[in-house]
């Protein structure tokens, strides 16, 4: 397997916003639950991030429709940018929904017994644990021998080694693992055809017998 993520293959794609951070856990921290709740246990951010919910994108704008000195409303953001939630992107405010998304993950319960993604390794299932939940991908990771790991399970949970699908039939079946993460199915679909878990020819796809 390559070492280094070749540069033509695609890259993970988002629709929200970016959280502001430059690197969020894996997983977060049940903690920062509790940090989510003191951050709007103060009246000026919730309105200042109640401005922004409802389309104020810049900080005079989120003044003017929270009801905010310009003072406050300065400090509310810095706080609600801080904790993640509110982003700006091309100039423009925004709710960072993929942090509440991840939040509301750690927050899920978890199920006593350990689930066997059944790759036969514990490198490989922590990875899956991780990054898997319930048959669907919570997100690609960024390092890529991660990356590997997940794609190939994706491919041998999903497609039957020799059955041809036409590419409608292929969308459809990683339209599904893609519900709850910031990565689309044509991403995932790109990345089993460059990595040949997946051939096509003539519209129809399938996958080999043994994938590398």
């Amino acid at each position: 397997m390559p070492t280094d993520e070749p540069t033509d293959l695609p890259t993970d794609r988002s629709t929200d916003l970016p959280s502001g951070r430059s690197d969020l856990p894996e997983l977060p921290d049940p903690a920062e639950l509790v940090g989510l709740i003191g951050l709007f246990a103060e009246e000026k951010r919730v309105r200042a991030f109640a401005a922004v919910a409802l389309g104020a994108e810049n900080p005079t704008q989120v003044g003017e429709r929270a009801g905010l000195s310009p003072k406050d409303t300065a400090g509310a953001l810095r706080r609600l940018r801080d904790q993640g939630v509110i982003a700006e992107d091309a100039g423009r405010l925004g709710v960072a929904h993929q942090r509440f998304r991840e939040l509301a993950r750690a927050a899920r319960p978890r199920t006593a017994a350990t689930e066997d993604y059944g790759s036969q390794d514990e490198r490989s299932e922590t990875v899956l644990r991780t990054f898997v939940r319930d048959g669907r991908l919570v997100r690609l990771p960024s390092q890529w021998q991660r990356k590997l790991v997940v794609l190939r399970h994706i491919a041998e949970r999903t497609f039957e080694p020799g059955v041809e699908y036409p590419e409608r039939t292929v969308n459809e079946k990683l339209r599904a693992w893609c519900e709850d993460a910031p990565v689309d199915h044509v991403t995932l679909r790109r990345y089993l055809v460059d990595l040949h878990h997946l051939q096509r020819q003539d519209g129809f796809y399938w996958r080999p017998a043994a994938t590398a």
